[in-house]
């Protein structure tokens, strides 16, 4: 080949490669481009579904605080500044029956899921309440598988107790510190809706204290 022939085909070479360069060059910057957009779209995601579960997260928060703010339908309460927590040796007179606070024995009722069949002494009951338990009490006219679906309800949560309480005004009364329900039935969704609220709720002077190594019944 001569000369002339020798630099036309390196002059073509070179063009060509430039061409790859160029090309490959484009590519390279069509890439980082991709790259870049992707980059930002996964990261306005990942921060729109941070906003979102914190936003979610602060939707239930509030809705559980203002759920806990609500009575549950047809219960009865009492201004807790109301009632005394003194530690007395005597009986006490309590103003509504079961009592739901009040002065009370130094030692509580077994609260851990207890289940008792003969009636306790409402001052060591009350003290329960103190701690958060849940009392469910019951008489003669609550109907037998309802007492039997309450104790198997109550025997699976720490934290309350039951007993049968013969002078009571409705069939199945469910007591917390300062709240009172009554129901007929076991099935009653209130029922359900008092444990979720009182068990350890907000209105608990003794947040934490123990339910279990108290007194126990007969």
């Amino acid at each position: 080949m001569s000369r002339t022939g020798k630099k036309a085909a390196a002059t073509a070479r070179k063009a060509r490669i430039d061409e790859m360069r160029r090309a490959q060059q484009v590519r390279d910057r069509r890439n980082r481009v991709i790259t870049v957009t992707l980059s930002t779209v996964i990261v306005a995601g990942l921060v729109g579904f941070g906003a979102y579960a914190i936003d979610k997260g602060n939707d239930k928060d509030e809705q559980q605080t203002a759920a806990a703010k609500k009575p549950v339908r047809g219960e009865k309460s009492w201004d807790a500044k109301k009632l005394g927590r003194n530690h007395v040796t005597k009986a006490v007179t309590y103003k509504m029956n079961p009592p739901v606070g009040g002065d009370h024995n130094q030692a509580w009722m077994t609260c851990d899921g207890t289940v008792y069949t003969k009636a306790i002494p409402n001052e060591n009951a009350v003290h329960s309440l103190e701690h958060g338990a849940v009392w469910v009490t019951y008489n003669g006219k609550a109907g037998a598988a309802d007492v039997a679906k309450l104790g198997e309800k109550v025997a699976k949560t720490p934290y309350s107790l039951m007993s049968p309480v013969d002078d009571q005004a409705g069939p199945i009364m469910l007591s917390a510190w300062g709240h009172q329900l009554t129901v007929d039935k076991a099935s009653d969704p209130r029922v359900g809706q008092f444990f979720t609220k009182y068990v350890q709720g907000v209105q608990t002077p003794e947040p934490g204290a123990a339910c279990t190594n108290g007194l126990e019944g007969s």
